[in-house]
């Protein structure tokens, strides 16, 4: 039997259509009303800002080849094309998956810092105390900023405080300094409230009404694991320095810098989160 011979013009036609006439007319579609935007909004600066701008494209040009590159020979050609199409939801679930992995951490292990940085142990006990008196407006006032400026555009701005709040501010504590790990203690727990209200939020918004209850689970269920595996891995990263705790200081700080970075591209996905939330409808 003689086999027939697969339509090789009827496949080059097919991707002759989808990228390169469907293709093209996207990527101007997206392409052209964004630059134009930024010459809206910039005068003396337009050509910087424009260069500034443009630039986010080389960060979607190093991802997205490998995530087909990776991905397509596992999974298909087609999955991999859709995990390109849906980074939302993804980007924001992992984006909580590291808040949560590295959230615990000072939680748990700030105490123990404090007495082996000298502090008394009345005064290291006293930080858990402070760490949820922080938490208190920590956890209010974000939402209220949140509803005028955006969920993702706070959430951002909180998880850069809690980068600097542990790289900066907890890493250069001594001994001889009570009063900045105290601080430390107090500034952590404020600037992370944010991600126990403002998630959730984060959540509500890449997916429909309908769907929030299950998107919402599958996020957190992901987090879980974070939360699950961010303490013992702490420990051991304290373990292997020899009790010295500036590994753990790195890995959380770390941690919450992925986490900005994975917020970002989740509001580069959602244009409309940068302007200020909408006024309610009239009922």
């Amino acid at each position: 039997m003689c086999r027939a011979k697969p339509n090789v013009l009827l496949e080059f036609y097919q991707y002759l259509l989808s990228f390169g006439a469907l293709g093209g007319i996207s990527a101007s579609l997206l392409y052209n009303p964004s630059v134009s935007a930024v010459g809206h909004w910039f005068y003396r600066k337009c050509a910087l800002a424009t260069g500034v701008a443009c630039a986010a494209g080389g960060i979607g040009g190093v991802v997205f080849p490998l995530i087909v590159l990776y991905v397509a020979p596992r999974l298909g050609f087609g999955w991999a094309l859709r995990i390109v199409g849906f980074p939302r939801f993804a980007t924001t679930a992992f984006a909580a998956f590291l808040i949560e992995f590295a959230v615990f951490i000072p939680y748990t292990y700030l105490c123990s810092y404090a007495v082996r940085a000298g502090l008394d142990r009345q005064t290291a006990y006293l930080l858990h105390a402070l760490l949820n008196v922080g938490a208190v407006p920590g956890r209010a006032l974000p939402g209220y900023i949140a509803d005028r400026f955006g969920s993702f555009n706070t959430m951002s701005v909180t998880a850069f405080a809690c980068v600097v709040t542990i790289l900066a501010h907890w890493y250069t504590a001594s001994s001889t300094n009570a009063a900045q790990v105290i601080s430390s203690a107090l500034l952590f727990s404020f600037w992370s409230g944010a991600a126990i209200s403002l998630i959730p939020v984060c959540i509500g918004r890449v997916c429909k009404t309908e769907d929030y209850g299950k998107r919402s689970g599958t996020a957190f269920s992901l987090a879980s694991f974070g939360a699950s595996a961010g303490i013992p891995i702490a420990g051991a990263i304290i373990e292997v320095n020899h009790g010295s705790y500036h590994g753990l200081i790195v890995f959380a700080g770390v941690l919450y810098l992925a986490a900005l970075a994975a917020f970002i591209v989740a509001r580069r996905f959602l244009p409309e989160l940068f302007l200020q939330a909408p006024e309610p409808l009239a009922v």
